[in-house]
């Protein structure tokens, strides 16, 4: 969107929020760049250009507007509609690759050179891995700074800088401050004292944002120990690669108030992706609700509730391993066995708040489960099983970065998986927002009673003028139905 000059001034003279992340306003004259939201006068257009990243912006020697605050933008829709190498590189950086692995790490996960992601997120970024990932650094820095008391060194490699002098070096370039000036002004404008342990920032996304089915699905569905709905919000403990740690996640009217506890800092970023990735929060609900608002029978219920997200997982093993054990049961029998398994074979934690006590068990840790201790029919027990070495012996991966058409061959390869098991793995494990399930029961109930086509043929041939948001049209679908997972629990 960034080369289209003409709708990028329009964006920017309404301080439209919904292009926040899309694109960004780089003032040639302060050298400051903004978010097309940003509550300042807007500049005069021959001193505006336009970048597609913030790594961009500040590669080109841009520093961040201490108003609107770019670099807390949501990020672009673009990359979770996506399946391609650009989209799935960025899943990837979000999540701290680059950190972890470096570039040469990400381009084999992808499968192509370091040289070929360099060019191709260049030509679409305007910045290159290593860029984009110092960009998330310098927001990883900031967020420590303002909302922890760790001495400066701790966060410098907490946030992933090799050293100290780059920390300093970075911050001051990206944000015109320095780390000590950073803190005191967010201790200045703190309206609440800080909980030691506890990392309490607001996630952001572009309204409007319906949180009823989202954390309803997620309440309705928690597995005991794992996850809880608690005092207005969804509790669940993550499996990070420095240690482990426990989020709280409340809906609020502008944004998502979410609290970390980690065991190690350097797990922030991932973290902050994660939660993200599983409400969905980089979606443009405008785009969505406007193609499916063209469906005459869909469109009473877009409109009666619009910005439906479609709930996803923090970890996509977790997840189609939860989607067997809910294979033809109900949502409570599958959180029975999900439980159990967790009892057995999850790692346990400390929760201060207490209610969460484990972590849901990794592949490696159900390898070597038996089969026979399962209460499960025989054909479901060779579905999980089979399933479970898929996945710990690495020839099957189910992460952000997974391409969605080579999951689904290998998905439907495996012994017990047809086609609904292997769409919601789709849709909530590997986030394809065109994953469709004509099979579900509550949508074939849905369709009959709004007049769309009941059958699974007819119905997804009609679902085609959805594409590419059937995933999102299966959410409006399920509420037809008063099931807990519409609601916000009490």
């Amino acid at each position: 969107m960034h080369t289209d000059t003409e709708r990028c001034v329009r964006a920017v003279r309404s301080k439209d929020a919904r292009f926040d992340g899309w694109f960004f306003t780089a003032v040639l004259t302060t050298r400051i760049y903004c978010r097309p939201s940003c509550p300042v006068v807007p500049p005069k257009v021959e001193n505006m250009t336009f970048l597609p990243s913030a790594a961009a912006c500040q590669q080109a020697g841009f520093r961040a507007c201490k108003r609107c605050r770019p670099d807390t933008s949501p990020g672009s829709p673009e990359w979770n509609a996506r399946a391609d190498s650009v989209a799935r590189a960025m899943r990837l950086i979000a999540d701290g690759v680059v950190d972890r692995e470096g570039v040469p790490g990400l381009a084999a996960r992808l499968g192509y050179s370091a040289r070929q992601i360099e060019r191709q997120l260049l030509a679409e970024l305007g910045a290159g891995p290593l860029a984009l990932a110092r960009s998330q650094r310098a927001q990883t820095a900031r967020l420590l700074i303002e909302t922890t008391q760790l001495p400066m060194a701790e966060v410098a490699f907490a946030a992933g800088f090799s050293s100290i002098r780059t920390f300093n070096d970075t911050v001051r370039e990206v944000f015109a401050l320095a780390p000590g000036e950073l803190r005191a002004r967010a201790a200045r404008g703190a309206g609440t004292p800080t909980t030691p342990g506890v990392i309490a920032l607001r996630l952001p996304y572009r309204a409007p944002l319906n949180p009823s089915n989202l954390f309803g699905h997620l309440a309705a569905t928690a597995v005991p120990g794992v996850e809880e709905w608690r005092d207005g919000a969804y509790r669940r403990t993550l499996t990070l690669p420095h240690g482990h740690g426990i989020v709280s996640l409340a809906p609020r009217p502008d944004h998502i108030a979410c609290r970390l506890m980690l065991t190690d800092p350097r797990d922030l970023t991932q973290a902050i992706s994660r939660c993200r990735w599983l409400l969905d929060l980089d979606a443009d609900p405008v785009a969505v609700d406007e193609q499916l608002r063209s469906d005459p029978l869909l469109a009473p219920l877009v409109d009666k509730a619009p910005g439906r997200r479609v709930p996803r997982t923090v970890d996509g093993a977790e997840f189609a391993v939860r989607a067997v054990l809910g294979q033809q049961v109900s949502t409570a029998a599958a959180r029975t066995h999900a439980a159990r398994l967790v009892t057995a074979h999850g790692t346990p934690v400390d929760d201060p708040e207490g209610g969460l006590t484990h972590l849901f068990p990794t592949p490696q840790a159900l390898a070597g489960l038996d089969p026979e201790a399962l209460a499960l029919p025989r054909t479901r027990r060779t579905t999980l099983t089979t399933l479970v070495s898929a996945l710990a012996d690495g020839s099957l991966r189910l992460g952000t970065d997974t391409d969605w058409e080579q999951a689904r061959a290998e998905l439907t390869a495996l012994p017990g998986f047809g086609p609904w098991t292997v769409e919601v793995i789709a849709m909530r494990a590997l986030g394809d927002p065109d994953a469709f399930l004509p099979t579900d029961l509550g949508i074939r109930r849905s369709a009959q009673q709004l007049g769309l086509p009941a059958t699974p043929a007819a119905l997804t041939a009609r679902a085609t003028r959805w594409r590419p948001w059937r995933a999102y049209a299966v959410q409006y679908l399920w509420t037809v139905d008063d099931h807990p997972i519409n609601h916000l629990p009490v």
